[in-house]
């Protein structure tokens, strides 16, 4: 059975995609950022949680700051990406769902008041509108390079407001040379999925 999208956008979407590890100095503007947003806020997660919060990092004297955070081998990279992105998980989502989830808006607290649920649901969820993101930087003809290999600690507390718990640090931009590394291997249909 195929697929509704046409090969060429499963390609830019999955196949073709990769973790870029170079970019050209193309920047990314906040039109882009936004358009990539409004696409993928339809994404959905369990009872229309919206965990995920973005800080992008433009200023040179915070990516410097956010540089010094960053595992060795990460930090020449996000130092010369076009835009770098700071993903993390706000832990009181379940303030809005009132207002996000009208079908049921007492999951406010009667689902989410004890405070290990809500990390839970809030990590699980943010990393699922993460990964939204990604799809939707391809879409947009972008390449991300995700990263977690960085100092979370020194994260939250230089750039985090709120509880907010981080999660990933993503470069966005057009690649550049040598972006890619060989295509990893990747688990079989058969090895993965079992029908019971």
């Amino acid at each position: 059975m195929s697929l509704v999208l046409d090969p060429a956008t499963q390609d830019l979407l999955f196949r073709e995609a990769r973790t870029a590890n170079t970019f050209t100095d193309e920047p990314v503007t906040e039109e882009q950022i936004q358009a990539i947003y409004d696409l993928v806020k339809f994404g959905p997660t369990a009872y229309n949680q919206t965990p995920l919060r973005i800080v992008l990092v433009r200023s040179p004297e915070a990516r410097e700051r956010l540089v010094q955070h960053m595992s060795n081998g990460n930090k020449p990279k996000t130092s010369t990406a076009p835009l770098v992105a700071i993903f993390a998980a706000d832990n009181e989502f379940h303030e809005e769902l009132p207002e996000l989830f009208p079908a049921f808006p007492a999951a406010k607290d009667a689902i989410f008041s004890q405070r290990p649920v809500r990390e839970q649901n809030a990590g699980m969820n943010a990393a699922l509108q993460a990964a939204y993101f990604i799809v939707g930087i391809r879409a947009a003809g972008l390449a991300a390079g995700p990263m977690t290999g960085f100092d979370h600690a020194g994260v939250q507390k230089e750039f985090l407001d709120g509880d907010h718990t981080p999660l990933m640090v993503v470069n966005i931009g057009k690649p550049g040379d040598n972006a890619w590394s060989a295509r990893s291997p990747r688990r079989s249909y058969d090895e993965v999925v079992t029908t019971v």
